[in-house]
């Protein structure tokens, strides 16, 4: 029988997604930026911080990387990473071996580089992005999917669809992501399937999504 999971729990798995998805989603930004800094746009970097809010103040690529990555300003991924390790020890007896053996690993990944000197190069983000992507992998390869699942995914795809707003991308490719999340909220909920439907449409029109979906997970949650 599976344990029940408290509202904390819950919580700090759905923190853990959202983590992940972020240093993914940040570090596949900054590759972008990178490579437009050495072939065609040394402000690639400067123009992508923006969307942070973030003035990235940096002098050639190699330089880019280290403060993108472990500049000391809020999209900081050593920071997000102890956020995501401190989730996953908290969230340690609904978490795949592998997957938090993994997550630890990313953690001192960031850690270990941070403590150096020497730049931060292309090797470091191939090495994270391919740990959050076996991490995944770990999340997901059980045979029959726990409630516990359904808290980190749901996670995921909330930081995938702030992404896409924060970046102003295909409102379609939007609509496709609250889509998926409502088919969570729908199970979480045990709501029925019509009235998912509909709540994606009205989420989507009134142009606050973010804000009706935090609203959804605080109810889910908290009850």
């Amino acid at each position: 029988m599976e344990q029940l999971l408290t509202a904390n729990v819950a919580t700090n798995l759905y923190w853990l997604g959202r983590h992940l998805e972020r240093v993914e989603t940040t570090l596949m930004k900054v590759i972008e930026a990178y490579d437009k800094i050495i072939d065609v746009d040394k402000d690639a970097g400067v123009l992508l911080y923006k969307n942070f809010n973030i003035d990235l103040k940096y002098g050639n690529s190699l330089d880019f990387l280290k403060e993108a990555i472990l500049g000391e300003h809020s999209a900081n991924l050593l920071n997000i990473m102890i956020n995501a390790r401190e989730n996953a020890i908290i969230c340690r007896s609904q978490i795949d071996t592998d997957a938090f053996g993994e997550i630890i690993e990313l953690h001192a990944l960031f850690d270990n580089a941070s403590k150096k000197s020497a730049p931060v190069d292309y090797r470091l983000v191939d090495t994270a992005l391919s740990l959050i992507r076996e991490i995944w992998g770990s999340l997901s390869k059980s045979e029959h999917r726990k409630n516990s699942d359904n808290f980190s995914r749901l996670g995921k795809l909330v930081e995938e669809v702030d992404f896409h707003l924060r970046f102003e991308n295909d409102k379609d490719i939007i609509a496709m992501v609250v889509h998926d999340i409502n088919e969570i909220f729908d199970v979480l909920s045990k709501k029925d399937e019509s009235k998912g439907a509909q709540s994606q449409k009205q989420n989507y029109e009134t142009h606050d999504v973010m804000e009706t979906i935090n609203k959804k997970i605080s109810e889910i949650i908290v009850g």
